[in-house]
């Protein structure tokens, strides 16, 4: 069975989610379907996407597995942004961003135990 994901965010600013989330997953959207949703495709079959729902907006939770998430975080730090908060599970850490509606975006992965 071949696996692929397209998680939506729903925002109440779509302008300023994209301005955000650009920051975070360090692009520019891969392509804007309509006015109110924009998408990063991540790695092949893997898509995150931001849509302008006011009325759903803040409730989303979901978290980007990446292969060294202290450099990812590190980089995210350099355009502005610093988590919330750092889960740690044995040597999986996981990275808590919020947005301006309160959506969680975990940035987490595998952590060597010398970080």
């Amino acid at each position: 069975m071949a696996v692929g994901v397209f998680a939506g965010i729903p925002v109440r600013d779509h302008r300023t989610a994209v301005q955000w989330y650009g920051r975070l997953l360090g692009a520019e959207p891969s392509f804007h379907p309509n006015d109110v949703e924009a998408v990063w495709q991540l790695a092949e079959d893997r898509y995150v996407y931001v849509i302008q729902d006011a009325d759903r907006a803040g409730g989303a939770v979901s978290t980007i597995w990446v292969d060294d998430p202290v450099a990812e975080v590190a980089r995210i730090a350099g355009q502005g942004l610093e988590p919330v908060d750092v889960e740690k599970h044995g040597g999986v850490w996981k990275y808590v961003f919020h947005d301006a509606d309160g959506n969680e975006t975990g940035i987490g992965g595998e952590v060597s135990p010398a970080e």
